[in-house]
């Protein structure tokens, strides 16, 4: 496959018959998926002809159109028989399945599966049609009907980095005490947002040097879910001290990461979930539960702690551990970067998905 653009060139409209992969993201509410496909993609754009297609675009990335899919798409590549369409949802996949069996262009099928649950009918369909099936975690493997290559997430280790001086960086937000621990996430039941605010109205009474924040899109149909944790905070006499700072640019994400002293993942269900390896990246101690690949990320006693799902004393029992000494979690917090720096840099995953891309184009 044929290098990328120049860095110079980086960010443009592609011309699609230079290009070898397109990866589109047509959900136009951010996620996790936009979010993986924010970092991963630039990351990709450095040694591949990849180019962006859809919402929520990365920067640093030549970007399509649907007309140039439509006057272009019946070329090849120069460097390769097809090109790649890497789907990470049923419309992207969909979408695939049109433009090579309805409109006989020359494609091959990736698709990328998170999710640790049985699949509907409908999406065990289109992932038949797919030439290649990538799956994030072993558990999500197990759930595929399809031999599938294991690729897990990784961290980019430039953006998520651990701060120079975290009391600094904490003292510069304004916020009360000497150390914050927060939950990142959308805010809803699924997350565990109730579970973390619960631990917080039990422990920060007994631990005044530490401020929660909790960071995360609040949906309509979660908005009274949401007034009845803001309600909780309250009736706690903690508001000043459990902040719901909404949904924020991502930019900001991992200044807020190096803030915090102690990363909280309390959810009860997850796909993969990134944020215990952002936070360990950024030198943050974690506490999770077993949702997810949780386990898979953190290890347990040396870079945070994991606790069974719904378990609120477990968490709150973990989190006090941790709230009680500082160094200790400062301690885990180093930990954890050396960990994610061995096992999960950002450029381990591009190659291995480099790898699937080759030989789905040659096959």
């Amino acid at each position: 496959m044929s290098r990328g653009p120049r860095p110079g060139e980086v960010g443009t409209r592609a011309d699609l018959r230079n290009i070898d992969i397109v990866a589109p993201n047509l959900n136009r509410r951010f996620s996790g998926v936009t979010a993986t496909v924010q970092v991963l993609l630039p990351l990709q754009a450095r040694s591949l002809a990849i180019a962006c297609l859809g919402h929520h675009l990365p920067t640093g990335v030549p970007s399509l159109r649907w007309r140039d899919i439509l006057i272009h798409g019946w070329s090849r590549p120069k460097s390769a028989p097809v090109r790649i369409w890497h789907a990470r949802r049923n419309i992207e996949m969909l979408a695939g399945v049109l433009l090579r069996d309805l409109l006989r262009q020359p494609w091959r099928l990736v698709f990328t599966s998170a999710a640790q649950r049985r699949h509907s009918r409908y999406t065990r369909w289109l992932i038949r049609r797919m030439d290649a099936v990538i799956a994030t975690s072993p558990q999500a493997a197990r759930f595929l009907e399809v031999p599938a290559t294991i690729i897990m997430h990784g961290v980019d280790l430039e953006r998520f980095r651990p701060a120079a001086d975290r009391t600094s960086e904490w003292a510069a937000t304004g916020l009360p005490g000497r150390y914050g621990i927060g939950a990142f996430g959308r805010v809803r039941h699924q997350k565990g947002t109730d579970l973390f605010v619960e631990a917080m109205c039990r422990l920060l009474p007994r631990y005044p040097d530490f401020t929660a924040v909790i960071i995360g899109l609040v949906t309509p149909d979660n908005a009274g879910f949401a007034e009845g944790l803001r309600q909780r905070v309250a009736q706690a006499g903690l508001a000043d001290r459990v902040l719901f700072l909404g949904e924020l640019p991502a930019a900001e994400i991992p200044g807020w990461f190096r803030r915090l002293l102690i990363h909280v993942a309390p959810q009860r269900w997850e796909g993969f979930g990134l944020t215990p390896l952002e936070a360990m990246a950024s030198g943050t101690a974690v506490v999770a539960t077993r949702a997810g690949v949780f386990e898979s990320l953190v290890e347990d006693g040396a870079t945070g702690f994991i606790t069974d799902i719904e378990d609120l004393e477990g968490l709150v029992a973990r989190l006090e551990t941790l709230m009680k000494d500082p160094e200790r979690a400062a301690a885990m917090g180093r930990e954890g970067r050396r960990h994610a720096e061995v096992r999960f840099a950002l450029a381990v995953e591009a190659e291995k998905i480099a790898a699937v891309y080759l030989r789905v184009s040659q096959a």
